[in-house]
């Protein structure tokens, strides 16, 4: 499978990034170790999950997901195989967060010992945190990436005038950059155009985007108000499922007849082919999705079909 570069970087990836905040949540570790060998032998190389995953579940503190992939790692080995990508900054069940110097030092060891390796590929930032200086947080990552602990960063859930001071100060400071941003986007929720895709393109960093799907709306699967109680995720569907969300639908199903493909391949197919993306984030919670996600990584579209999606969703 043809890789991409992340950012500036010289970590490579392909067109599609696991999105593993379902290990040990909705997915056992069983059916998870299946997962991420099957993500691998279908030509896939790189995994995203962060520290907080997933504090949410009942009886959870976070750092279940990355566990389970430091088990998979010790039982598969391979590790050179495999982009590994975490963060850190949101609250754990010990309540402790942020991107302070000393909870940066303190987390990354937390994750190294669950991940069971002794480097992570792209350490980011999982959300701003004002109450700390900029410096400060460059200048950890600047530590963990002379100690070889970290290969590179990214932010995610930045703003475009926060990621845009994050990376005047690391020029002005010598300090390695943010080369990878995590952003909501997708063909329902299209903000990150206004200002974060201009600033990414213009400084070459790597767009690695989560919820292409909009947490499901995309695959079609919610037509109705009746649609809902169809998974724990339909009660947010609500704001998507407008005059504007079904005629996007609309587009989805037309193009996806003319492909031979379904509605969730074409809305992923629509993500990987925009400028400036890099990998959509996209989890599968058994085989015959995951086969669906191989199939959008390999989907080609025409100028035609890409105009149709951007029309109906502008």
């Amino acid at each position: 499978m043809k890789t991409r570069t992340l950012g500036r970087t010289s970590i490579e990836t392909a067109p599609l990034i696991f999105g593993c905040n379902i290990l040990d949540w909705t997915v056992d570790q069983a059916t998870s170790f299946t997962l991420l060998d099957a993500w691998l032998a279908a030509g896939f190389n790189a995994l995203d999950t962060a520290d907080v995953y997933s504090r949410w579940a009942p009886g959870h503190q976070g750092g279940e997901s990355e566990t389970v992939i430091g088990n998979w790692l010790k039982s598969r080995g391979g590790r050179d195989k495999v982009v590994i990508a975490t963060k850190v900054g949101f609250q754990m069940g010990s309540g402790d967060k942020g991107l302070s110097k000393d909870w940066i030092m303190t987390e990354v060891e937390h994750s190294l010992r669950r991940l069971q390796t002794d480097y992570i590929d792209l350490y980011q930032a999982h959300t701003d945190d004002d109450t700390v200086p900029l410096e400060e947080t460059l200048a950890t990552f600047a530590k963990l990436i002379e100690q070889g602990k970290v290969r590179a960063i990214g932010a995610s859930n930045y703003t475009a005038p926060r990621l845009k001071a994050a990376l005047e100060t690391s020029a002005r400071l010598g300090l390695p950059r943010y080369e990878t941003l995590q952003p909501l986007y997708n063909l329902v929720d299209r903000s990150f155009e206004a200002e974060l895709a201009p600033l990414c393109q213009a400084e070459g960093i790597g767009v690695i985007n989560y919820y292409p799907l909009a947490a499901g709306f995309l695959s079609g699967k919610y037509r109705s108000e009746a649609d809902f109680g169809k998974s724990a995720r339909g009660a947010g569907m609500a704001k998507y499922l407008n005059e504007r969300g079904l005629r996007i639908l609309a587009a989805l199903d037309e193009a996806a007849a003319e492909l031979d493909a379904t509605p969730a391949q074409v809305a992923v197919a629509w993500v990987i082919a925009q400028p400036g993306v890099t990998a959509p984030i996209a989890s599968a919670t058994n085989l015959a999705q995951l086969a669906d996600l191989k199939r959008a990584a390999e989907l080609n579209l025409s100028e035609t079909i890409i105009g149709k999606l951007n029309q109906a969703s502008a």
